[in-house]
């Protein structure tokens, strides 16, 4: 059985959007908001964090070229893709 990946996006306090892979989402949330061990250092101190987009993969390397592809766009084109996801939920 294999495990999927998933490409999200988080938005922070101050509007800024973080972008990253992982197998659990929800977990990697709780872990930037430091509820459990091991979150980004880039959001430490960012204050209340969203999860406002994940898109599943089926291995690591789709999802990573997917994160880097996503952080190749403007901010305008990562909130568009944001609207979208969230009309769609």
């Amino acid at each position: 059985m294999s495990t999927s990946w998933y490409l999200y996006m988080v938005r922070t306090h101050s509007n800024q959007l973080y972008t990253g892979i992982s197998t659990d989402p929800q977990r990697r949330l709780r872990q930037h908001q430091g509820e459990l061990v091991g979150g980004a250092k880039a959001l430490r101190g960012k204050g209340l964090l969203q999860l406002v987009y994940q898109q599943p993969f089926a291995d690591r390397a789709s999802a990573s070229k997917a994160e880097y592809q996503l952080k190749q766009l403007s901010k305008r084109d990562k909130e568009q893709r944001v609207a979208a996801y969230n009309a769609g939920n």
